[in-house]
């Protein structure tokens, strides 16, 4: 990975948006406000699936929501990979911070595509009472706590490097 940041970081264009600050800087704002829509949107379907909310079935909050997800991943792809072209060696170096980060973002995408494919077979599953799923609310939870470590992590980039 060292030597991939490094051929990285001498091509042209990762050395254009190093001359750039404003690029980066309208980069990470734009990285950030995709977090904040993804972060919101799974957490509206978290707390249906808990039954914190009734307004609407589990499987219209997803119809709802779940596209805000995906929009703002493609976002967020985006906007991270011209991050890391941007700054090859703060990611791209052996950072901790940013393994995590990937480590756990595969993990919640594969975590929602799950439940839009168990939604999509057995929607009435997700009908039932939070009482009769209970299991099914803990893993609405942890995928919550994982996409929480996602931006994390995502934020801890910038300040940890390898110990």
């Amino acid at each position: 990975m060292q030597t991939l940041a490094q051929w990285l970081a001498g091509t042209s264009l990762s050395q254009g948006l190093q001359r750039a600050i404003w690029l980066i800087i309208l980069l990470q704002t734009v990285h950030i406000l995709a977090i904040a829509m993804v972060l919101s949107s799974v957490a509206m379907v978290e707390l249906r699936i808990l039954g914190w909310t009734s307004a609407q079935s589990v499987p219209q909050t997803a119809r709802r929501f779940l596209s805000w997800v995906w929009m703002g991943l493609v976002v967020l792809a985006g906007t991270g990979v011209a991050l890391v072209i941007a700054e090859p060696r703060r990611t791209l170096d052996n950072n901790p911070a940013f393994l995590l980060k990937m480590a756990m973002l595969a993990i919640a995408i594969a975590m929602t595509l799950a439940f839009q494919y168990s939604l999509a077979r057995n929607a009435s599953l997700w009908e039932k009472s939070a009482s009769e799923r209970k299991a099914i609310g803990v893993l609405a939870i942890l995928t919550f706590v994982i996409w929480l470590i996602v931006a994390m992590a995502g934020r801890w980039i910038a300040y940890v490097r390898e110990g």
